[in-house]
């Protein structure tokens, strides 16, 4: 353990030099995950490792457990993307998960994290959502035996709950979803847990709330309204907001926790942001005063993370420095993914 850096002994930086500080910061394991994977049997396999948190994650993976084999797979459209991966010890392979027989190719590894999926744009690419949010689960549900995996999963399953609450659970809230994308994402959960029975491969459906990065996120959103003077419709009044680290962490630890059939699991903070103090709070950091529209309604995406908090413990990064590191990137014009949350979305259209 002494061998490895861990978010425990790395000092909180005041603000980020670029995207690979950001990155490096981003992918600094905690102790726990070093300590779950120092039991953790076997190799890591990561689908859809290309995207927004992919890397992050997969280079966490490798650093809390250099020894293991990690492989990303994606179709790397992106080369700058898979250079980096290799640059970071994480072996990579080139594949369209919505070809079977490549599915049927990839290497059987013990462990699997399930990251691919299509939400943004998917109004008026309908089919081709659910074919990413059902069929490739169902081509890698056929491979693999055995296996134990997490698969991400969404909150915009869950219907809206009142925020004065506890929030829903997978225990007392069964899925209702709002629109074709929480539907598409219901079916993944559902198929995944079919595998996970017929199987038996040990499992769990991490529903993420909003990872934070600098680059996107609902802080983001919030920041980039506030300093264009825009107005920010303030009809859903709160969004669980967990750094991107701890985020990737507490999934990645969850390889240790998997279920027969697969069982949700939600992860996020204790308690959500209040998006008003936010822009308020953006509103001092850049001297300008918020624009709202609209009025707090009083339901939303609202979900209990205690379980969460109960086997990995609480986040490290709290609200406000999330808050004042998103500030200070964009002050500084700093790179962005230009991929809005639509956290505010309340008819399910994406």
């Amino acid at each position: 353990m002494s061998e490895i850096q861990t978010l425990e002994n790395t000092p909180l930086p005041e603000s980020f030099r670029d995207e690979a500080h950001l990155e490096d910061f981003m992918s600094t394991p905690p102790a726990g995950l070093v300590e779950d994977f120092a039991k953790l049997e076997g190799d890591i396999l990561i689908l859809g490792v290309g995207g927004k948190v992919g890397p992050t994650l997969a280079m966490m993976a490798k650093r809390a457990a250099p020894h293991k084999r990690i492989v990303g797979v994606a179709r790397f459209s992106d080369p700058a993307v898979k250079a980096r991966l290799e640059a970071a010890g994480i072996e990579t392979i080139t594949c369209d998960l919505l070809d079977q027989a490549s599915v049927a190719e990839l290497p059987k590894l013990p462990n699997v994290v399930y990251m691919a999926g299509k939400k943004f744009g998917t109004a008026g690419s309908e089919p081709f959502t659910w074919a990413m949010n059902t069929v490739v689960p169902t081509y890698v549900g056929e491979q693999f035996q055995d296996t134990r995996f997490v698969a991400f999963a969404t909150l915009c399953v869950y219907p809206f709950s009142p925020v004065d609450g506890p929030g829903a659970n997978p225990e007392d809230t069964p899925p209702t979803p709002l629109g074709e994308y929480p539907n598409s994402c219901v079916g993944r959960e559902r198929i995944f847990q079919y595998f996970s029975q017929v199987r038996n491969s040990p499992g769990r459906l991490a529903r993420l709330n909003y990872a934070i990065d600098c680059r996107y996120g609902v802080l983001s959103d919030v920041a980039q309204w506030v300093l264009n003077k825009e107005p920010i419709d303030i009809r859903t009044g709160v969004a669980n907001c967990i750094w991107q680290g701890d985020a990737i962490s507490d999934i990645l630890r969850c390889l240790c926790q998997g279920t027969v059939p697969a069982r949700p699991i939600n992860i996020g903070t204790p308690q959500p942001a209040n998006i008003r103090q936010v822009a308020m709070r953006f509103g001092e950091l850049f001297g300008i005063d918020p624009i709202f529209s609209g009025t707090e309604q009083d339901t939303a995406w609202h979900n209990d993370c205690s379980e969460a908090q109960k086997l990995f413990g609480d986040p490290v990064i709290d609200l406000d420095t999330m808050i004042r590191w998103n500030a200070d990137w964009l002050k500084r014009n700093m790179p962005l993914h230009h991929l809005p949350t639509h956290y505010e979305e309340r008819a399910g259209t994406f």
